[in-house]
């Protein structure tokens, strides 16, 4: 995969998650469940490098994206 950019990681609560997993239905199925949470952007294809085992998927995230957050951020208005 190509190097992480600084600007996706440039703050606290910016993160990339690579997911390796056998094959493409497993890779967005745990995106699904990332998404899910996180509300992250979705990924469209995943790669595969020669040499290594099943396939890669990366998507970014930020930690005040989560569901969590956001109502502890709403319980902190209150």
């Amino acid at each position: 995969m190509k190097p992480i950019i600084d600007a996706h990681v440039a703050e606290p609560g910016l993160a990339v998650v690579e997911i390796a997993a056998a094959d493409d239905e497993t890779a967005f199925a745990v995106q699904e469940l990332l998404a899910a949470r996180w509300g992250i952007p979705p990924a469209d294809r995943t790669t595969r490098e020669p040499g290594e085992p099943g396939v890669r998927l990366r998507c970014w995230t930020c930690v005040h994206n989560s569901t969590r957050s956001t109502k502890r951020r709403a319980s902190l208005t209150r």
